[in-house]
């Protein structure tokens, strides 16, 4: 993952290029807006692309209702998107991640239906989105990169209602762990052990389930032999009955 940038104690040896790296020298951008660009439209993507934003632990990117003027891309860190209901209550709609778009539930509506907020320290790419219009009319292959990440959205938003709806508790909890590994993979990293960057409360929000349901689920996979856990770190055992979990073609033996 980009490592944060270091500066000179001296603000005016500071050099605004150094602030804004190319699109292209950043690792992720085989998985970002610039994927399968030319060098040169890449270049005309860096000219409209603003500052780069850094967030703290637990600092919103932006809140429900805001009016929208950018998108995000996020350079490295995690953040999660929740909505808020009229109840007031807060329905985790999904976890984001280093190559990965914030801010794309607002276009239909200019402004954002749920709130963004950093799991740890992270750092985005503001894209103003006005600019970015104006782009795709002189780079269809950005337009038309841009239209498979908001199929992808409408995929991803698609399995959620299914995960909730249908699948049993274990069915779940495996779907999710795929997808988190998939997705490091898709990143470079290891596929079998990473971090679990949100807490077990905000996992049970999310696959509506309870947090004492997270650890008991937890402790089932491990007794399985399908997982170990060391703090927050997961390292997948056996990834290919977790998969079969996930495609429903296998179930977990009841705690004893």
């Amino acid at each position: 993952m980009p490592q944060p940038l270091t500066f000179s104690a001296d603000p005016t040896t500071l050099n605004v290029t150094a602030l804004k790296k190319s699109c292209a020298a950043c690792s992720m951008h085989q998985l970002c807006l610039p994927m399968g660009l030319e060098d040169c439209d890449i270049n005309r993507l860096d000219q409209i692309i603003g500052k780069r934003r850094r967030l703290e632990r637990d600092e919103p990117l932006y809140k429900m209702n805001e009016p929208f003027r950018n998108l995000y891309a996020v350079r490295f860190g995690h953040f999660k998107t929740y909505h808020i209901n009229a109840a007031g209550e807060a329905q985790i709609t999904g976890f984001q991640m280093a190559g990965e778009l914030l801010g794309m539930d607002a276009i239909s509506g200019d402004r954002h239906y749920c709130d963004a907020v950093a799991l740890e320290d992270s750092e985005v790419c503001e894209i103003p989105f006005h600019r970015l219009e104006e782009l795709f009319g002189e780079v269809p292959a950005l337009l038309r990169h841009f239209h498979r990440i908001m199929s992808q959205e409408i995929t991803r938003e698609q399995n959620v209602m299914l995960l909730l709806g249908n699948m049993r508790a274990e069915q779940r909890f495996a779907v999710f762990l795929i997808n988190l590994s998939a997705r490091y993979a898709a990143r470079g990293y290891s596929p079998n052990t990473f971090q679990l960057r949100m807490s077990r409360e905000d996992i049970g929000n999310y696959l509506g389930l309870t947090i004492e349901s997270v650890s008991r689920l937890l402790s089932r996979f491990k007794k399985q032999g399908w997982l170990a856990v060391d703090k927050r770190e997961v390292t997948l055992l056996d990834p290919a009955k977790l998969k079969a979990m996930a495609a429903g073609t296998e179930q977990c033996s009841p705690m004893a």
